[in-house]
């Protein structure tokens, strides 16, 4: 789930489809992975220990290659980004998980994009005419979403849904407005420890306990999440930011809930209604108008 557009214009890179494939792919296939490990590591336990081993293995590697420390005020900045992003997004996500399909909840994210601009007019973001017909054409397809069984049948993980896109749609706009973190990759690094303590915290306030020793499969779905979908995709992201243009390095949102809905189907016998494909396809629709009415205001 990650929505900023910050970056340069388009400057070709050998390694930019390896890049886009990695975001598409591993990112998308992360919600499974989510659900995989959830047979043994609770959702805040197995989020909070995600981002702490993966934002020190990154700022370790940032720090070996003289990378910036950040600054107190990048580390504050951190705190309420990671939390709001990590610690309610990715924790609430973890959450419906476990009553809902992962196809289905990835789905639910790629309304995202439709929240950010929403919370961009608290900040004086004026959007363009596409991209408000994309907010309406994504709103209504969770609406129809919401209708279907997957969700009808589980209030708690439709209002861990909305809590969860709010935050992290918020924490977005934030820290590419008000509240900037470090750059490169030591900005990712003390967002995720941020976001990984505060995790940390409610796992603890809740009382969760993890399951000792693990399933394997879990273990395995939970060393992915660390290595492939934190570190891998989060240098591919980086990379993509400096070498491609913002909407075709954001252009993650609209596929990744494809990937997570055919991964949910294929391997884990998940069920998705023909109404829940139609309301995907609507909310992907806006998502691509948005993202079309961002390379317009780019090039104006």
């Amino acid at each position: 789930m990650r929505t900023a557009t910050i970056g340069a214009g388009p400057r070709p890179g050998h390694l930019l489809v390896p890049a886009l494939l990695a975001c598409y792919l591993v990112w998308g296939s992360t919600y499974l992975a989510i659900r995989l490990a959830l047979e043994s590591f609770p959702p805040f336990f197995q989020m909070g220990t995600r981002f702490l081993a993966a934002g020190g293995l990154l700022l370790a590697w940032s720090a070996g290659r003289g990378g910036a420390w950040p600054t107190a005020a990048q580390w504050r900045n951190a705190a309420i980004v990671g939390t709001l992003m990590l610690g309610l997004g990715m924790g609430l996500t973890a959450t419906a998980e476990q009553s809902v399909g992962s196809g289905l909840v990835a789905a639910f994210i790629a309304v995202v994009p439709v929240l950010v601009c929403l919370w961009g007019l608290l900040v004086g973001q004026r959007p363009r005419r596409l991209e408000l017909a994309g907010m309406a054409v994504g709103l209504a397809g969770v609406l129809l979403l919401l209708r279907g069984a997957s969700f009808g049948g589980s209030p708690a993980a439709i209002g861990c849904m909305a809590a969860a896109t709010l935050a992290w749609s918020l924490g977005s706009v934030l820290s590419a407005t008000r509240l900037p973190l470090a750059p490169g990759a030591a900005g990712f690094a003390s967002e995720m420890l941020c976001g990984g303590a505060a995790l940390m915290l409610v796992s603890l306030v809740l009382g969760e306990q993890p399951q000792w020793p693990p399933q394997t499969h879990a273990a395995l779905a939970w060393l992915y999440l660390v290595g492939a979908g934190s570190l891998v995709a989060f240098s591919a992201y980086l990379y993509l930011l400096g070498h491609a243009p913002p909407a075709l390095a954001t252009s993650y949102a609209f596929v990744n809930p494809v990937i997570a809905l055919l991964l949910g189907v294929g391997f884990a016998g998940e069920n998705v209604s023909g109404a829940e494909w139609a309301a995907c396809a609507v909310i992907l629709g806006g998502v691509m108008l948005i993202l079309r009415g961002k390379v317009e205001a780019k090039s104006a």
